[in-house]
């Protein structure tokens, strides 16, 4: 086994005592760019590994933090969790922390003693959650035992914590009133159950543009289930089989997943996609833009959230900012507008907040 190199060489190599090169690697101090970029091509050279041990005896913690996630079903890919967790571990990374993944229980207790057993164990030093909701047990765990953690989504809105969200209702917003510029009046929804909090506050969106458009929606235009294929086409398929007249022409889909569903039904209808029943999406997951028509959908920032939930994680743990002092910070998604919306004979505005991917 060859030597370890120690801090002390690196700092010989890099013109720099010792301790500065051990807050410089850990994130902890900022120097001037060429101390830095030195300190750094000497970590290189000399093939300095920290040893982390070490490191967590001094520091009395682990460099770790904590993620687990509802699995999907098996047969729906989740790209958009694949780009959340690469960021998150490529921004921990850098700044000298690992994720650990752990499973994740449908049953309550056995969920919050999952996250007992690692806080008591000491085996992290924080948590990042996600697909966060009313009543969350997790969050209201968290805060009664005061352990650092952040969110992917916010709570009830009386319970205050570290939380990074996508403004989902402006990004439906977006997506209906691009139906109306299309001509559309007959707009309905697939939506999530009423007790999906990220569900509701997407349809805050859709009910916002409506109202503003002076239309009245019908609890018929108003199709709930699962996010799931499925559910889209039966959904779909109800939605088609309305009287002419409150018939909807065009369809805002909580997730991509629904809106493909929503395609094949309109399709199997004998309707035209696009040009007859204006269809879109949420999430622009990489498929969207291989269907036929390709999707219309709206594009979360999920890999600056991911990046920006690490920052405020460990920002909270090496005492930069307090969790009392941190309010929610929003998002703002991005319709990313295709042929599935989109009609011949109507003038193609694309305003600031969208982009056209033809």
């Amino acid at each position: 086994m060859s030597r370890r190199v120690t801090l002390k060489e690196v700092a010989v190599r890099s013109g720099v005592s010792y301790q500065t090169v051990s807050k410089v690697i850990n994130g902890q101090v900022q120097v001037a760019p060429d101390t830095e970029a030195r300190i750094w091509q000497a970590v290189r050279e000399l093939n300095y590994r920290p040893n982390y041990t070490a490191r967590s005896l001094r520091a009395q913690r682990s460099f770790t933090i904590g993620y687990s996630w509802r699995p999907s079903p098996p047969d729906q890919a989740n790209p958009i969790l694949d780009t959340f967790l690469q960021s998150m571990f490529h921004a921990a990374e850098q700044r000298g922390y690992y994720l650990l993944c752990f499973p994740y229980h449908s049953d309550t207790q056995r969920q919050i003693e999952s996250y007992r057993e690692l806080m008591e164990t000491r085996r992290v030093d924080g948590f990042v959650l996600s697909g966060v909701e009313y009543n969350d047990p997790r969050v209201l765990f968290l805060l009664e035992q005061k352990f650092p953690f952040v969110a992917f989504g916010r709570s009830n809105p009386d319970l205050h914590f570290p939380s990074i969200d996508v403004d989902g209702g402006y990004g439906l917003r977006l997506a209906t009133e691009h139906l109306l510029a299309q001509g559309h009046r007959r707009i309905a929804a697939l939506a999530w159950p009423e007790e999906s909090r990220v569900g509701n506050n997407r349809m805050e969106g859709y009910f916002s543009a409506m109202r503003v458009a002076g239309i009245e929606t019908m609890a018929e235009w108003i199709q709930r289930g699962e996010g799931r294929y499925a559910f889209g086409y039966e959904a779909a398929r109800r939605l088609l089989a309305l009287p002419a007249e409150i018939r909807p022409t065009a369809m805002v889909c909580l997730n991509d997943y629904m809106a493909v569903g929503a395609i094949k039904a309109v399709q199997d209808g004998g309707f035209q996609v696009g040009s007859q029943i204006g269809i879109t999406g949420f999430d622009d997951t990489p498929i969207a833009q291989y269907l036929t028509p390709p999707l219309t959908s709206v594009r979360q920032p999920v890999w600056e959230i991911g990046e920006r939930l690490i920052a405020l994680l460990l920002n909270l743990l090496e005492a930069k900012e307090t969790a009392q002092e941190f309010e929610t910070i929003l998002m703002q998604p991005q319709l990313v507008v295709r042929a599935s919306s989109r009609k011949a004979d109507q003038p193609d505005l694309i305003p600031k907040e969208v982009m056209r991917d033809p």
